[in-house]
């Protein structure tokens, strides 16, 4: 390390490791090999032949099953850090790339940490922390506690004196983990237990807090990166307001339908917030805005996003790469970016948006990717891998650009209808039904498409659960086989005549296992799933939707219940999913335990009456 200011402190580094898995992984890998960095990959025992794994310059297992014993412990991994002769830790997304903690850790050991300052990462990882210095700097914000919440009846207390809806928050992490909205006054105390049991299973920590909910809002953020001499730009806005459970599904870059004072406003904050938290590397300061264009500070998250790619489609910024230079000690050298063209990313996730988004954990059996002008793909599976249950639902990240918004959406919808995905249930068919809405693609020109009244751009954070008209059909039942044609059907490709025909045929008549073939019109029809997980239940047998975990127990044998009432509570991909009574009745058995694994299709409890 050598000092070339009192101000300015240059550190260099050669092998890095990447403290992550999946697409994330991969993509910093290939960042450090453009760098030339060595890389460092790390897995647990069901990610030992990943793709990570396979492109990195170097693999350590962790020699664990479970997200606590692998990715989330901290001494295995500064044991594999040390052992790979790792000089500097890239922490990723996810995980540990928020914890201070191990931040301080790792440059205790003598390594770079390619992150913000421990002491940055408290002041603005910790949400209510984070409030505090928005307060200081007159950064828009809505009413929330002061501190964490000890019980749900604090929650109530806020409630009453502010309002509904509210929504409970976990302090620490991000990734809409731990953050449930409440509309009803009766709701709290089972949302505040789940929230709590989300955040201490995604980060290790179960603190919430509360503030009030603004209804129906946009979310929109600022990609920032900060230097050591206090040196701040903004790299471009982003609206992430397509999400389902508080998570998003669709980001665009930049930011569309906003004025040039609501923009500015935005620049201006994300910048004082990170000068006085003392920030460096790179970052995201995320914003509500309401119907009637009041901006509310949200939130600071002290890494890189899922979302980065539209950023640095926009910019040309490989911001990566960028996060290896403020890490050396390298100055920005430049002001805000100029933007130009749009960007969007689809999160290709293994949920089945027919079942409410259900978690669908399988094998790829095929994958088809996209190509052409505008297009990329960033992954971090190939075909014949299995999307675990234990993990992240993430697929693949789809990234479509071009010269202005129209014409991304109009790639948009090429590349989503060239990409097939088989072997379990993705969200590709809810993609390709939003980009032909004209609530949120009001730029192209659909056949009969009538903008709505309230002017274009109508969606928000809850418009999938309030708004969108979910004619899609489940791509499976329980059986998690199916991704986007049923199971027992195949397109077969003849020719009549001379000229090509494809002809849709049961395998019995095709001779062939049934594999991903384009989709085929079905009649349209409501989804079979309500927002439970009642659509698991038939006469009166209760079985379990998805393979998950019993994280909570509702019932007991002997308890008479009505029909919605909550059986159990199942956890999958970091998701929890409400299992409800579907009639009213008597349980008589229950098969199931708090912390017992399950199939889909097995027997969770029968209800008689």
């Amino acid at each position: 390390m050598t000092t070339a200011s009192s101000s300015m402190v240059y550190r260099s580094f050669s092998k890095v490791l990447i403290a992550n898995r999946g697409e994330i992984a991969v993509r910093i890998i290939r960042a450090a090999q453009d760098e030339g960095l060595e890389a460092v990959a790390i897995y647990a025992n069901p990610d030992r032949d990943a793709m990570h794994v396979r492109l990195a310059d170097h693999a350590f297992s962790l020699n664990g099953e479970t997200v606590a014993d692998t990715y989330l412990a901290m001494d295995k991994v500064l044991k594999a850090a040390k052992d790979s002769g790792a000089d500097a830790v890239h922490p990723g997304y996810g995980f540990m790339a928020e914890n201070a903690d191990f931040a301080q850790a790792v440059i205790d050991a003598g390594m770079v940490w390619i992150g913000p300052p421990p002491a940055a990462i408290h002041a603005l990882g910790d949400k209510v922390a984070a409030r505090h210095i928005a307060q200081k700097v007159g950064a828009p914000l809505a009413p929330g506690t002061a501190d964490p919440v000890e019980s749900s009846q604090e929650v109530v207390d806020f409630a009453d004196e502010f309002g509904l809806p509210l929504a409970i928050k976990a302090a620490h992490g991000g990734g809409g983990r731990g953050i449930k909205v409440v509309r009803q006054r009766a709701e709290i105390p089972e949302a505040y237990e789940s929230a709590v049991r989300e955040a201490t299973l995604a980060f290790g920590r179960g603190e919430c807090f509360v503030e009030r909910f603004l209804d129906a809002p946009r979310h929109l953020e600022t990609q920032c990166l900060a230097d050591q001499d206090g040196n701040v730009v903004v790299v471009s806005t982003r609206d992430c307001s397509l999400q389902r459970r508080n998570q998003k599904l669709v980001e665009e870059a930049p930011a569309p339908y906003l004025t040039a004072a609501q923009e500015q406003q935005l620049y201006d904050a994300s910048v004082a917030l990170l000068q006085e938290a003392g920030y460096v590397g790179a970052g995201t300061c995320e914003f509500l805005i309401g119907q009637d264009g009041t901006i509310s500070f949200l939130e600071v998250n002290t890494r890189l996003q899922v979302e980065h790619t539209v950023s640095e489609e926009v910019t040309g910024i490989d911001l990566v790469r960028e996060q290896f230079r403020i890490a050396r000690g390298e100055l920005l050298g430049y002001e805000h970016p100029k933007v130009e063209g749009h960007s969007f990313e689809f999160r290709i996730t293994a949920e089945d948006p027919g079942q409410n988004f259900m978690p669908a954990p399988g094998t790829i059996t095929k994958m088809r990717l996209p190509g052409g002008p505008g297009v990329r793909i960033d992954t971090g599976v190939e075909e014949g891998e299995t999307i675990s249950g234990a993990f992240d639902s993430m697929v693949a990240k789809l990234i479509v650009t071009g010269k202005d918004r129209k014409e991304a959406l109009q790639r948009s919808q090429r590349a989503l209808n060239e990409m097939r995905i088989a072997g379990l249930a993705t969200v590709l068919p809810f993609h390709r039904t939003v980009i032909q809405d004209p609530n949120f693609a009001p730029e192209l020109d659909q056949p009969g498409q009538k903008i709505p009244a309230e002017g274009p751009f109508t969606v928000h954070t809850r418009w999938i659960e309030t708004d969108f008209i979910n004619e899609l059909q489940p791509q499976s039942v329980v059986s998690g086989m199916n991704a986007e044609d049923d199971v027992d059907r195949r397109v077969v490709t003849v020719e009549v005549n001379g000229k090509r025909v494809e002809v849709t045929l049961p395998d019995s008549l095709a001779g062939i296992a049934a594999v991903d073939a384009k989709p085929k019109r079905r009649r349209p029809g409501r989804s079979a799933t309500a927002s439970s997980g009642a659509s698991a239940a038939s006469g009166d047998s209760v079985t379990s939707p998805m393979q998950g975990t019993i994280v909570k127990l509702g019932v007991d044998v002997g308890d008479e219940v009505s029909e919605g009432d909550l059986i159990l509570v199942l956890e999958a991909m970091k998701m929890e999913q409400p299992i409800t009574a579907h009639k009213a009745g008597k349980v008589t058995e229950l098969s199931a335990e708090a912390g017992a694994t399950v199939n889909a299709g097995a027997i969770l409890a029968t209800i008689e009456g």
